[in-house]
C-alpha cells in the first residue's frame, strides 16, 4: 500500500513538495494555520510565483490526491510519512536563525501521533536541531518511538523548484534506523535513479548549511574581484570568463553584479556563523563574515555609482529601478538588493520610480514609500538614471533606442552585467557597471 503523505508548512517549500509528490501519484494532505492561504491553494490559487507549479498544483487537486487542510488532527490520522516544511527566518536582532515555527509545527502535531509514523524535516536548520526535535516527539507523540524522526533537506532554486524536486541532483538524508532509510528510499523511487546520501542527523543539516556557504564565497569571491577590477581598471567579466574555462572552478555561480538576496542564502549564512559560535567553532567559519560583508559593499557601490551619474546628488534626480526581486523569475523581495538600492536612492532624496514584471506587490507592501511603473518604459520616463538591479529577461532585451526616446538624459547603470554594451553604447547611453572599466 503506498503511503500517505502530508506535508506541514505550504509555503514556497511547502507547495512545491505538495504539489510534486501528489503528481507522483501520492495521496497528499497539505497543512498550514493560515486559513486564507488553504482556501487558496484548495482553489487552486498559487500565494507565490513559481514557473510551472501551478498546472502541477492543479493536476494534484483535479486527481483528488491533493488536498489541504488547517487540521492537525486530521493531519496526524491521514498521514505515514509527515514532511516539515516550516521557514526558519533569521532572529530579529541577531544572526541565529528562529526555528520556533518548526518547533510549534513538532509540538502541535506530536500529540495526535497515535501509531507508528516517520516525519520528515527539510527546514534549513542549525545543526542539532534534528535531534532536539526528536526528543521532543518521542516525548510528546503518545506512540513514542514509533513516532521516528529524519532529516532530509531541500535543495531548491527559486524559479527551478519543480524542476529541482523531479529531477534532483542528489537526495540527502539523516537517518537512525533501517526503516526509515527504507521508507524514504521508497518514497523518492519514482523519480528514478538519483544518487542518495544516508547520513547522521548532524551532517543532513550541514550539508544544506555548507552548500548555501559555498555559493555565497563564490559569488562574493567574483565581486571582490570585481573590487579589484574597478581599481585596476580591468574587466571582471573577462577574467570571470576565463577563470570559467578551469574545470576545477566552473562559471557558475560567477557572474559579478550587485549580490545575493532572497531568503536563503544571506540569513543561512549567518544562521551558519551563529550556530558555529555556539559549538565553539566560530573561527572556522569567520571568512563567512567578509563573504556577507562583501555582498553588502556591492549594494552601496550601486548607489555610489548611480550617484556618480547623477552628478554627485539624488536631490532633484528621476531614477528609473528596473526590478525588484532579489532574482528574475520571482516574486522574492525578502532581503533584496534591488530593493534595497532603491530605498537608499529614495532615502538620499532621489525620485525613485520602480518597475518588476511580478514582484511589485510585494514590493509595494514592504515599500509603500517607493513609486511604482506599470512597465519599464513607465519606470524610465524622465529618468535621469536608470538602474538595471533585476536580471529579468524583458529587461536584458529592451531597445536601448526606445528606451532613450522617453528618458532625460541617456544613463546607464547595469547592477547584473546583462546587458549588450556595444549596442547600449552605440544608442549613446553612459554605460556603468560593477567591475567594467
Amino acid at each position: 500500500m503506498p503511503y500517505r503523505l502530508t506535508v506541514i508548512g505550504t509555503g514556497y517549500l511547502g507547495i512545491t513538495h505538495a504539489a510534486c509528490m501528489a503528481d507522483l501519484g501520492y495521496d497528499v494532505l497539505g497543512l498550514d494555520i493560515d486559513a486564507d492561504k488553504i482556501n487558496r491553494l484548495r482553489d487552486g490559487e498559487l500565494p507565490i510565483h513559481e514557473p510551472g507549479l501551478e498546472p502541477v498544483l492543479r493536476r494534484g487537486l483535479e486527481s483528488g490526491r491533493l488536498r489541504f487542510t488547517t487540521s492537525y488532527e486530521e493531519a496526524a490520522a491521514f498521514g505515514d510519512v509527515h514532511f516539515l516544511c516550516l521557514g526558519t527566518p533569521q532572529k530579529a536582532g541577531e544572526f541565529a536563525a528562529d526555528v520556533s515555527y518548526l518547533d510549534s509545527a513538532v509540538e502541535s502535531l506530536a500529540p495526535h501521533l497515535t501509531r507508528e509514523c516517520l516525519i520528515v524535516g527539510k527546514s534549513t536548520v542549525p545543526v542539532g536541531t534534528a535531534s532536539r526535535l526528536a526528543d521532543k516527539l518521542a516525548r510528546l507523540a503518545p506512540v513514542g518511538d514509533e513516532a521516528e524522526l529524519a532529516w532530509n533537506p531541500e535543495f531548491l532554486r527559486e524559479g527551478f523548484a519543480v524542476q529541482d524536486t523531479m529531477n534532483p541532483d542528489r537526495i540527502v538524508v539523516g537517518v537512525r534506523s533501517e526503516q526509515a532509510e527504507k521508507i524514504l528510499r521508497e518514497i523518492y523511487q519514482p523519480l528514478g535513479d538519483i544518487p542518495m546520501v544516508v547520513t547522521d542527523f548532524a551532517t543532513s543539516e550541514l550539508v544544506k548549511t555548507a552548500a548555501n556557504a559555498f555559493l555565497a564565497t563564490k559569488i562574493s569571491f567574483i565581486n571582490a574581484m570585481a573590487e579589484v577590477c574597478e581599481a585596476a581598471h580591468a574587466d571582471v567579466n573577462q577574467l570571470s570568463k576565463a577563470l570559467s574555462y578551469d574545470d576545477r572552478i566552473g562559471g557558475k555561480f560567477l557572474n559579478a553584479g550587485l549580490g545575493f538576496g532572497g531568503g536563503c542564502l544571506p540569513k543561512d549564512i549567518r544562521a551558519f556563523m551563529a550556530r558555529a559560535g555556539e559549538l565553539g567553532a566560530d573561527q572556522a567559519l569567520t571568512f563567512l563574515r567578509e563573504v556577507d560583508a562583501i555582498n553588502l559593499r556591492r549594494r552601496a557601490r550601486m548607489v555610489d555609482l548611480a550617484r556618480e551619474l547623477a552628478g554627485g546628488s539624488f536631490h532633484g534626480c528621476t531614477v528609473g529601478v528596473l526590478g525588484a526581486a532579489f532574482k528574475p523569475n520571482s516574486d522574492d523581495i525578502r532581503d533584496s538588493p534591488a530593493l534595497d538600492v532603491a530605498v537608499q536612492i529614495g532615502q538620499q532624496g532621489g525620485l525613485v520610480s520602480v518597475y518588476d514584471p511580478i514582484a511589485l506587490d510585494n514590493a509595494r507592501k514592504a515599500h509603500p514609500e517607493l513609486n511604482y511603473a506599470t512597465s519599464a518604459i513607465e519606470a524610465a520616463r524622465g529618468a535621469h538614471v536608470v538602474l538595471l538591479l533585476t536580471e529579468w529577461q524583458e529587461f536584458v532585451d529592451l531597445d536601448p533606442e526606445e528606451l532613450g526616446s522617453v528618458v532625460a538624459t541617456r544613463k546607464i547603470v547595469d547592477g547584473r552585467n546583462a546587458l549588450d554594451v556595444p549596442a547600449w553604447r552605440a544608442a549613446g547611453w553612459h554605460y556603468k557597471a560593477l567591475g567594467r572599466p
